[in-house]
């Protein structure tokens, strides 16, 4: 199933940006590549650059690796939820206080790398055994609907969005 198979009433709000930057792409096999494509991107970086903060108080690319963990994380749990007909309303969640709650920069590349990887590969098991039926299975989740395969394609195109990031202000 490609993004561009998503119907209007799938997804709403902030959720719309990441779904954009996933492109039209296949949810299982990009799932799996763009996990691939991060690590190797990631393994590239001087590795005098996953301390660095572009200016006071921004993250450094260690805290975004775990922002991108702990957001997949949540994102799966509402797939879950809503893949499982559980129609009750998920609050949002202070990327912030995630943040600024972890000790991401006493931590190796490596292990951050290894982390987001087997949580990707439980994530993808967990896509490739939906239903189309719980596939199109809709949630409210930050005050606004998602279906469950839209949260994939949000998972894809958030991390997406942190990588241009690291090129864009850290490289």
């Amino acid at each position: 199933m490609n993004s561009s198979q998503l119907s209007e009433n799938e997804y709403s709000g902030g959720f719309t940006t990441y779904i954009k930057e996933a492109g039209n792409v296949n949810l299982i096999e990009e799932l799996e590549i763009s996990l691939h494509d991060f690590i190797r991107f990631v393994q590239n970086i001087p590795m005098d650059k996953f301390d660095y903060r572009y200016a006071e108080g921004k993250w450094t690319i260690k805290d975004i690796i775990q922002h991108i963990i702990d957001c997949e994380r949540i994102f799966a749990y509402r797939a879950l939820r809503f893949s499982r007909n559980d129609q009750t309303p998920l609050a949002s969640f202070e990327e912030d206080d995630y943040a600024n709650s972890t000790a991401s920069n006493s931590r190796s590349i490596q292990d951050l790398l290894t982390e987001l990887s087997a949580l990707r590969h439980s994530n993808l098991l967990f896509y490739k055994s939906l239903s189309e039926e719980q596939l199109k299975r809709i949630g409210t989740a930050s005050n606004n609907q998602i279906s469950v395969r839209a949260l994939g394609f949000v998972i894809i195109g958030h991390q997406k969005h942190h990588q241009n990031v690291f090129q864009e202000r850290y490289l």
